[in-house]
């Protein structure tokens, strides 16, 4: 694997009013393949949705979009898009976005130069505090989750970690978004199956930001779209059109099996998730020209012994090439590949895919880490897990920030000063640069038990456990003020019948 010839990025110009979090450094890519073979790549999408295309769900007001920006629709729904439109929406969506917390006072900028951690989603189990074993999640869990993320230094935005399974309703769904709201300050991902849902989701956070303009000017979340391969169905539709006419970012992006639901073959399968993420766009740019609408689909591959999705080294290439291809683009990457892991509880194997998978996303450099936390291939969700994800997020992030190349690190000075004799150790020199480059890691390094420490004597899972418990019995975020939280409740209730 070569590494890319690309620098360190510069990170976009920030007003004097968007206060910078502690995250905001740059983080650098490698590159699996040639610029001249992702042109290739992007090619064979292009070709893919002007000569074969792609379905969408008929009677919806795609059909009149799609066919004013020069796409062709047949009577049983193919769309067939042209390379001139395709290339001309990848011009004019907006390539970044600044998604900004509950109050308002701190923004991450979602691009193609930085990664952000986020936990979730959707898992329908948990893991019972008391007995240890999964169960069905409930709202309650959510809450939990979206608490304990909060307090966490490396988790920069939270999503539906778990579903309100005893409630798989309009009104759970929509409580969903609230109970995040209620348990984070922190900026939020959003995904549905309801459009209403959306609707509400919209209305409550124009209520928190003061109106509809002022949340298109400062987006509270972003909203996630997963339709399938090549296939958009008719609430896909409604959802990307709805949160393109609101400001409301957009990730539109599914996961593609490799071997089942596109090819087996790596090229293959990344070239049906970026027509299906240029699909996206283009209806993006139809709704509102200039909104930020971006594809996220993610290649998996099928393991042919099993039939299971899993292959990791193929998984791992795929992600890397389809990164690559959407920088060449200009695009940012969103993956849900870094903190999942098909382990069905958190133990060894859990431990080796989350640390192998997130080492990924350090060569990747997606813009968005996702699914932090989920097991069992998404089905069951681990507090356990999600705090090892953030613990290695902080390893990342002290890797990208790099080192310092001047006179003071490379430390001739300090040689001709103490002699080849002489020794470092209670030097002032080593006292200001000892934290230098540190990872300041809760579960390993110092906090490792070796026979030379008097650390206790504990597993990795138990000095997680033990952290976690401390946690849970944390106090939560600043409650909403109670007026707002009046008004939520009510957006929810009027939203919430059928």
């Amino acid at each position: 694997m070569r590494r890319s010839t690309q620098r360190k990025h510069a990170a976009p110009d920030t007003p004097a009013t968007s206060p910078r979090g502690p995250h905001s450094a740059a983080s650098r890519p490698y590159d699996t393949i040639e610029p001249t073979e992702a042109e290739r790549v992007v090619e064979a999408a292009l070709t893919l949705l002007a000569e074969i295309g792609l379905r969408f769900d008929s009677g919806t007001e795609a059909e009149r979009l799609l066919t004013r920006a020069g796409c062709t629709i047949t009577p049983d729904g193919v769309v067939r898009m042209p390379a001139f439109v395709v290339r001309r929406a990848l011009a004019t969506v907006a390539k970044s976005v600044r998604l900004w917390n509950r109050d308002g006072t701190r923004a991450i900028d979602i691009d193609a130069h930085h990664t952000w951690f986020m936990p979730g989603m959707t898992c329908i189990k948990v893991f019972d505090e008391a007995t240890g074993e999964p169960r069905p999640s409930t709202r309650a869990d959510l809450a939990a989750i979206t608490r304990i993320a909060d307090g966490l230094d490396n988790i920069d935005a939270v999503c539906v970690a778990c579903k309100d399974v005893a409630d798989s309703t309009l009104r759970g769904e929509i409580g969903e978004f609230l109970c995040m709201m209620e348990n984070t300050t922190k900026p939020l991902e959003y995904l549905c199956e309801w459009t209403r849902s959306l609707e509400a989701a919209i209305e409550m956070a124009a209520a928190l930001r003061g109106g509809r303009e002022k949340l298109a000017e400062m987006p509270y979340f972003l909203h996630i779209v997963t339709p399938l391969p090549l296939y958009f169905a008719q609430t896909h539709i409604e959802q990307v059109i709805l949160a393109a006419r609101a400001g409301v970012p957009v990730s539109v992006g599914t996961l593609a099996i490799g071997g089942a639901s596109t090819p087996i073959t790596t090229a293959g399968t990344v070239v049906q998730c970026l027509a299906t993420d240029f699909a996206g766009i283009v209806l993006g740019q139809a709704a509102r020209e200039g909104v930020f609408c971006i594809g996220s689909t993610n290649p998996y591959f099928m393991e042919p012994e099993t039939g299971g999705i899993g292959n990791l080294p193929q998984t791992m290439l795929g992600e890397q090439l389809i990164c690559q291809v959407r920088r060449h683009l200009g695009l940012p990457s969103f993956t849900g590949l870094g903190g999942d892991a098909r382990a069905r509880r958190f133990g060894q194997d859990a431990v080796f895919e989350i640390a192998t998978m997130m080492g990924q996303v350090f060569h990747t450099r997606p813009a968005t880490c996702d699914y932090l936390g989920s097991l069992d291939q998404g089905i069951t969700y681990s507090l356990h897990a999600l705090l090892l994800c953030d613990e290695y997020a902080g390893m990342l992030r002290t890797l990208w920030a790099g080192t310092k190349i001047d006179e003071d690190a490379l430390a001739l000075d300090l040689l001709r000063e103490i002699g080849l004799k002489g020794t470092v150790l209670g030097h002032e020199h080593t006292a200001r640069h000892c934290r230098t480059n540190l990872w300041p890691s809760r579960y390993f390094g110092a906090n490792t038990p070796v026979s030379t420490s008097e650390k206790p004597d504990e597993t990795l899972y138990q000095r997680i456990d033990r952290d976690l418990k401390k946690r849970l019995a944390a106090p939560g975020p600043e409650p909403l003020p109670s007026d707002l939280l009046t008004r939520l409740r009510s957006i929810h209730e009027a939203h919430a019948v059928v």
